[in-house]
């Protein structure tokens, strides 16, 4: 029972803490100082919450009534009591219920309603006050005489005609409505599961809570039970309420408190930390007493103010390794444990953790290189080679469309020509154009990109002054397979999980492992060459970078990200309670404001930059590029258009013109003809027509005819 009850909570995320078998009453000689004995032994342990089971109403009448004798049925305590007390409580006087105020209990249920029933519970009455006249009255049947009765009702029922080996397979297969309910068997058992009753042990009686069966789960009342609806509400059944719990209490107890007795709780902290920002824990001589900070301890103590309850504790230095001070807590040599402990794996074998205060993984801090010499187009890496291309294709764009709009009617002789336009484009860049431009609508394409030049100009100095200026380092070590490949020697602090992790996961050399003690041992170290990489978690890498932020630098992935916790023993219910004020600690910013505070005391500013820091794109100048370049192609299509009106309406009169001039020619010939033909004179401004050529003559008398612009014609 204890097992199947044990595997049950642990769906819950409950464990018992501890059990005890309690022997029969009449096997003891002392049942009052067993019990009395006992009990102050539970009252000794932080758990709050007691479960009675397979207890006869005897031993649970006197372990009631003692346990109100030692203030254990107070507030803040939680009794439950399975079918076999639960059940009897129908069948006890009121005296026994008074010191069972606020037990829960699990009675199985069945109908009072039947007339059956009635007739049974009157005859029940009578002959029960017959036989015990010094117990008060109007006592009612339990389940277990209930059963009782259908039990002799079912054997008599089946020795009816029957021999003896027959009877057991008669009474299998009796099928009849009891008054437990339905008498019917399936492979030797009851085929109808038991519905279960929750009661509350209130006054003189007991309240009826809820009603609950392995198939249904819970519900309300009976007749929601029966036809299988449940009542669900976010998520999770609810029960009728409210539950007056042990001392009144209307709230849900807590069931556990966090001391044993006065005494407070116990809380290891590392005193031999590599980083004393976390936890530091030093002797003040003028006050005699020992004096411990750090960002830890902060983030503890503004998580205990979120508890609803106080929590007494006193911190413990210890001098030994972390995985050291985690044992302890497991070995119940310390309560919990405190400081800049890491979320590892094989820890949780033997301890719980809350929630992680400061999230976590293992870095890799390397020196950098020496700054190289400056480059000599350094100047081209202040912007991307998208931005470059973009401000080349829009600057020449702006300038042609200028240039066009400038030369369409042919009035500005200073933008002639394509050298004109060329050194327009290179003094604009400068503000230092001479050539005056003269239209409106080359003004409206300019203005716009002048301010776009003057933006991006702006940015670019600033951009080359900082990379002028400031160092770009590269690491000295890329990654760890450079280090193991090399064998070169790291450091790292030795009370801690990373030389484990080194080892087995990362597979470096013991050898090559060198432990350092404190964070101002590792420059040491560095400039002597002892290290060529140091590795730190995550938060004591930001407080080493932000102590020493020159020269140093994180190289290399990130690796088996976790968090810093605290310790606590498995199962205690101090570490939820302590998760969730972590997180409404984290909710409201405390927990960054304090990390904020503790590197704000480094006032070193890093003037290194990664080499492939990402140079400046068109992303922030997007919006003037758009404008600009909308006002350009609205520009553009409009002279275009017009231009090319202009050529059309120039088409139509040369080709009128040189229409009109056929027509001539063509006149000019044919009156020549007819004057051959008729022998006539021809009186012209020039001499003969040659008669060589009948075409050269006719040409001849064209340009005679155009040269005069008159032809006389006399005829005979």
């Amino acid at each position: 029972m204890i097992s199947i009850l044990s595997d049950s909570l642990r769906f819950v995320n409950s464990e018992i803490e501890h059990y005890r078998a309690f022997p029969s009453l009449s096997s003891l000689s002392d049942p009052d100082g067993f019990i009395d004995k006992e009990l102050k032994k539970l009252r000794s342990k932080s758990n709050r919450v007691f479960i009675v089971m397979q207890f006869s109403l005897q031993s649970a009448v006197l372990l009631f009534e003692k346990a109100k004798q030692l203030g254990m049925m107070d507030k803040g305590h939680v009794w439950m009591v399975t079918d076999e007390i639960a059940s009897l409580l129908d069948s006890v006087d009121s005296s026994i219920k008074y010191n069972m105020q606020g037990v829960v209990g699990i009675k199985t249920n069945f109908i009072e309603t039947t007339k059956t029933f009635r007739r049974f519970k009157t005859r029940f009455r009578r002959i029960y006050g017959q036989q015990y006249l010094e117990e008060e009255e109007n006592y009612s049947p339990s389940i277990f005489a209930l059963r009782a009765y259908d039990t002799i009702w079912a054997i008599a029922g089946a020795m009816k005609n029957v021999t003896t080996k027959e009877l057991s397979q008669k009474i299998v297969s009796t099928s009849f409505q009891g008054l437990s309910g339905m008498i019917e068997f399936k492979n030797g058992m009851l085929s109808q599961p038991p519905t279960f009753q929750i009661i509350n042990v209130v006054g003189k009686s007991y309240r009826e809570i809820a009603f609950w069966s392995p198939r249904f789960g819970f519900s309300e009342n009976l007749i929601k039970h029966s036809d299988m609806k449940e009542r669900i509400e976010n998520g999770s059944i609810q029960v009728l309420g409210p539950i007056y719990w042990p001392g009144g209490l209307l709230a849900t107890p807590k069931g556990w408190i966090p001391v044993e007795g006065e005494r407070p709780l116990k809380i290891g902290i590392p005193a031999r930390g590599a980083f004393n920002q976390f936890v530091k824990v030093s002797y003040d001589q003028k006050r005699n007493e020992t004096q411990i900070s750090g960002f830890s301890i902060d983030v503890f103590e503004a998580a205990v103010k979120h508890l609803p309850y106080q929590l007494p504790y006193v911190f413990v230095p210890f001098n030994g390794s972390y995985d050291e001070l985690v044992q302890q807590v497991y070995y119940k040599g310390l309560d919990a444990a405190v400081g800049d402990i890491e979320v590892v794996a094989d820890r949780y074998h033997f301890v719980e953790f809350s929630q992680p205060y400061v999230s976590s993984g293992l870095v890799m801090v390397v020196t950098v290189k020496p700054d190289k010499l400056k480059e000599k187009w350094m100047f081209m890496k202040t912007f991307t080679k998208s931005m470059w291309f973009l401000m080349i294709v829009a600057h020449l764009s702006v300038c042609f469309v200028v240039w066009l709009i400038e030369n369409e009617h042919g009035d500005n002789l200073e933008l002639k020509g394509i050298g004109a336009i060329l050194w327009f484009s290179v003094t604009v860049l400068f503000f230092a154009q001479r050539e005056r431009v003269q239209s409106n609508w080359a003004r409206l394409v300019l203005a716009p990109w002048l301010v776009v030049i003057l933006v991006v100009t702006t940015t670019f100095t600033a951009s080359l002054s900082s990379m002028m200026t400031v160092s770009r380092a590269q690491p000295s070590v890329l990654d760890v397979e450079t280090l193991k490949r090399t064998n070169a020697t790291v450091g790292c602090n030795g009370n801690s999980f990373i030389v484990r992790y080194l080892i087995n996961v990362l597979e470096f050399r013991p050898e090559n492992i060198k432990s350092i003690a404190s964070i101002s041992d590792y420059p040491n170290a560095f400039e002597r060459k002892d290290i060529a990489a140091a590795f730190f978690v995550a938060p004591h890498a930001k407080v080493f970078l932000a102590k020493y932020c020159k020269g140093y630098i994180k190289s290399g992935p990130v690796y088996k990200p976790s968090g810093f916790a605290f310790v606590f023993p498995k199962g205690s219910p101090l570490a939820f309670d302590i998760s969730e004020a972590i997180l409404q600690t984290n909710e409201r910013g405390q927990v960054e404001q304090l990390e904020k505070q503790m590197l704000s005391s480094y006032n070193c500013s890093s003037s290194i930059k990664l080499e492939n820091e990402n140079s400046i794109g068109p992303g922030p100048f997007s919006g003037l590029f758009l404008i600009s370049g909308f006002v350009c192609a609205s520009a553009f299509f409009v002279t275009v258009v017009r231009i090319a009106g202009r050529h059309v309406q120039n088409l139509s009169c040369i080709r009128a013109m040189l229409i009109n001039t056929r027509i001539w020619r063509w006149a000019s010939i044919s009156l020549a003809m007819s004057c051959r033909k008729s022998k006539s004179q021809c009186s012209t401004r020039s001499s003969m027509v040659k008669p060589n050529s009948q075409g050269e003559k006719l040409d001849e008398l064209e340009h005679n005819s155009m040269s005069t612009g008159m032809v006389t014609i006399t005829q005979h």
